[in-house]
């Protein structure tokens, strides 16, 4: 017994959510945004700047790794504002005028990214959120130790 051979078609795939059909354009916008949101996660390793426009579509996201700092610098200050001008300006490349912050995490990047972006004149800030996440009674304790 043989196998049959099956056909190959030399059509076209046509299929609608095929990737070959479909247009692959870049995310860079034309036009002027009006609002946009700057995320800053400041941890005790690491400062992570996510930048997005009012429908939440990411702009920009960068974090201090990326930049060549490593180990106990990535948490410094300065790598957070390097981070941070680099993010803001991909943002305003892209037409971002006005901009909320969200700041969370009680990292030491926390004041060099928000230095960051005040110094910044091109981006107007309406307005500068804590969201840090803060607990109103915390986990369970361990129970006590009996000796």
């Amino acid at each position: 017994m043989t196998k049959a051979i099956p056909r190959i078609s030399l059509r076209r795939n046509r299929r609608t959510g095929s990737r070959r059909n479909r247009r692959i354009s870049s995310r860079k916008r034309l036009s002027e945004l009006v609002i946009g949101v700057i995320y800053v996660q400041a941890t005790f390793n690491n400062t992570i700047v996510t930048v997005t426009d009012g429908g939440g579509q990411v702009l920009s996201c960068l974090s201090s790794g990326i930049f060549g700092f490593k180990a106990r610098r990535k948490a410094t200050p300065f790598a957070a504002q390097t981070v941070t001008q680099n993010a803001l300006r991909t943002a305003r490349d892209q037409g971002l005028k006005q901009a909320i912050v969200r700041i969370k995490g009680a990292g030491p990047g926390r004041d060099g990214a928000l230095r960051a972006i005040h110094y910044d004149r091109r981006i107007k800030l309406k307005s500068i959120e804590d969201v840090t996440p803060l607990p109103h009674n915390g986990c369970r304790p361990p129970k006590k130790r009996r000796v």
